[in-house]
């Protein structure tokens, strides 16, 4: 059976996975896209996160893997604003102690240099609280908005932060929930 023909079964990605072996594009497209529509579970995300943290992946897996959570939603046209070029930048977190902190600070300072600076963050891995956790702290501060609000607020104040919305990079919100749970930070 010919690689495009094969089923998606989410049990052989992660076993493939488990095992050591590389995942190609169509593997890591499908299960990103799988945890969006519930075709993966939220067991079979943990596992996966789990065989990622013990076997790592390759350049062209990671490069494959951040396009699919990518392209898990809505991709945004900042041109569709008047914002284009490299006018906008993105600073992620992957998750570390205190990092949260470096995010609340540096994007209001990146946009008063002139730079825009969006930003879909999460919430806490292990056990420090993330952006999203801190933000919604703050009495009106909508972690989930519009997706044209958060074009809008990031044209004219420069940042936002946000989390993982339906329309915006849906599958970060089960794998990141999936990686806290399943200590696999």
């Amino acid at each position: 059976m010919s690689v495009a023909s094969r089923p998606f079964l989410p049990q052989e990605v992660i076993r493939r996975k488990r095992d050591g072996e590389t995942l190609d594009q169509r593997d890591l497209k499908q299960f990103v896209d799988g945890t969006v529509s519930g075709a993966v579970s939220q067991a079979q995300i943990g596992a996966f996160t789990m065989a990622v943290y013990l076997n790592g992946m390759s350049r062209q897996e990671r490069i494959d893997y951040t396009l699919a959570m990518r392209d898990s939603g809505r991709v945004i046209d900042w041109a569709t604003v008047g914002l284009e070029g490299p006018t906008i930048i993105d600073k992620h977190s992957s998750g570390g102690v205190g990092d949260e902190k470096v995010s609340l600070i540096v994007a209001p300072l990146v946009a008063a240099c002139g730079i825009r600076m969006p930003m879909i963050s999460a919430r806490g891995l292990g056990h420090t609280g993330g952006e999203i956790d801190l933000l919604e702290a703050i009495p009106g501060y909508d972690t989930v908005p519009t997706t044209a609000a958060f074009m809008n607020i990031v044209k004219d104040i420069g940042c936002a932060i946000i989390a993982p919305t339906p329309d915006l990079a849906p599958a970060d919100k089960p794998i990141f929930y999936a990686r806290d749970v399943c200590a696999t930070v």
